[in-house]
């Protein structure tokens, strides 16, 4: 089975996540809000890394309830920055915590952060059609500007471009790959 050309095949994690989840649309707040601050602590890191520690950013971020994420205080900060199983990035941490009032404001205003963020395509998937790599679009840097207008952090345009990816807005399967 031929997979896209980024797939590392001796690892089973990435191999998974490639066959069953990159791509895929995902409508559901607490999925779309996990990638997000996945996406965000991936910055200047490999993907695999972040793969690796999925579970243990599962743990410490109480399985990515934005709820109680957007509460955390000095103490649980500090919890997090001493916390080994994960990035210890103060930067990232206080980001997390940041993009999760927002996506709490984002959630108010349109209903769900599914509608606010479909709604860029009006529900539509785009499925490009090269193999060409590329790592951000005019959708990516529209995105990425009204994150940030709002007050969100580490969402610039190559990380939104990399987040509509994996949560299936932006299906970029390479035409020689079994899910293109």
């Amino acid at each position: 089975m031929k997979r896209c050309s980024w797939v590392d095949e001796k690892s089973e994690i990435y191999k998974k996540y490639h066959d069953e989840e990159w791509g895929v649309p995902k409508y559901n707040d607490k999925d779309l809000f996990e990638l997000l601050i996945l996406e965000g602590f991936q910055a200047g890191l490999s993907w695999i890394t972040i793969l690796k520690k999925r579970i243990d950013f599962k743990d410490a971020f109480n399985d990515f309830n934005v709820e109680i994420v957007a509460k955390y205080n000095d103490t649980k900060i500090s919890e997090l920055l001493k916390n080994e199983k994960i990035i210890r990035s103060k930067t990232k941490i206080h980001a997390a915590i940041t993009n999760a009032q927002v996506f709490i404001k984002i959630q108010e205003e349109f209903g769900s952060f599914s509608k606010y963020i479909w709604g860029f395509t009006n529900g539509k998937i785009i499925k490009n059609k090269t193999d060409n790599f590329v790592t951000s679009s005019p959708l990516s840097q529209k995105i990425s500007k009204d994150l940030k207008k709002r007050g969100m952090k580490f969402v610039g345009p190559v990380i939104i471009y990399s987040y509509l990816q994996s949560i299936g807005i932006i299906d970029d399967h390479e035409t020689t790959c079994f899910k293109y």
